[in-house]
């Protein structure tokens, strides 16, 4: 839980720097605004899939999302972090690709959120520093995955980089993010 917090703390500082909601992402195919939206839509799957409802039945209970971004990623952080202290590590969630235990379930999602803070960051010219702990531990979830990530589609091709860089720019490089250059676009 301490991991998830400081994922989303990460992520709240870098919705507040927010002025251009529209601003381009390194997610080309993404601005703010739908970077944003993606990690709400995420967080509100989060309660439903935790009390062990089908992926089928969890969609019945995502609303759609307001016009106050900012206001919708507070409320559904608050909701899917409650959801997360009240449910063993233990339970089996269903997911879409498959049935996980929360504890996994919960390590994908810190991954996710850490990997688009740094997106939001980069997007809003924000501190790009994500918090050493949080990294090393996104880090153990990604770095096993490293011959299937670009494989998956959800990841641009990795960025090589040397085995002495900094943690956080060999995590970036996973996902096809390179942090060296400023205008760097990822899939």
């Amino acid at each position: 839980m301490t991991l998830q917090t400081q994922a989303h703390r990460e992520f709240s500082d870098r919705v507040a720097a927010i002025t251009d909601w529209d601003a381009a992402t390194p997610d080309t195919e993404w601005s703010v605004r739908d970077l944003v939206r993606h990690v709400i839509v995420e967080q509100q799957w989060i309660p439903p899939l935790l009390r062990g409802l089908s992926l089928r039945d969890a969609r019945r209970e995502l609303a759609p999302l307001g016009a106050d971004l900012a206001a919708e990623w507070q409320k559904h952080s608050a909701l899917a972090t409650e959801a997360w202290r009240s449910t063993p590590p233990h339970v089996s969630v269903q997911l879409s690709y498959d049935t996980v235990t929360a504890e996994d379930y919960l390590r994908e999602q810190v991954s996710d959120v850490t990997i688009h803070s740094w997106d939001l960051a980069r997007a809003t010219a924000a501190d790009e520093t994500l918090d050493d702990a949080l990294v090393a531990a996104v880090w153990t979830v990604f770095e096993p995955q490293k011959d299937t990530l670009q494989a998956s589609g959800l990841f641009a091709s990795p960025v090589p980089l040397a085995d002495d860089a900094p943690l956080q720019s060999r995590l970036l490089a996973l996902t096809g993010r390179d942090d060296r250059v400023r205008s760097a676009q990822v899939g």
